[in-house]
């Protein structure tokens, strides 16, 4: 497959927006940049899937995504779900 499909950008954004929601109480200072980053990324996301760039949307999503797996990554969050977040 040489494009990315509005179906297969939908299930990122929808997975990244999941993620984003399991650490709205999360107060450790450090993990709140790598969040903070990662809405950045994702409002991104949005706008350009919104212009109907979905090449740099699917980028913007993964970039967000990947803060996330970082905060997880480092321990700076507590992570109930391996689904949502990449950890080991």
């Amino acid at each position: 497959m040489k494009e990315i499909t509005e179906e297969k950008l939908n299930k990122y954004i929808k997975l990244t927006e999941k993620a984003i929601k399991e650490l709205e109480n999360v107060n450790n200072k450090d993990a709140l940049i790598l969040i903070n980053m990662s809405k950045n990324y994702y409002k991104d996301a949005l706008h350009f899937k919104e212009k109907n760039d979905f090449v740099n949307a699917f980028a913007a999503i993964n970039y967000a995504h990947a803060f996330l797996d970082s905060a997880a990554l480092l321990k700076l969050i507590k992570v109930k779900d391996n689904k949502l977040f990449m950890v080991d």
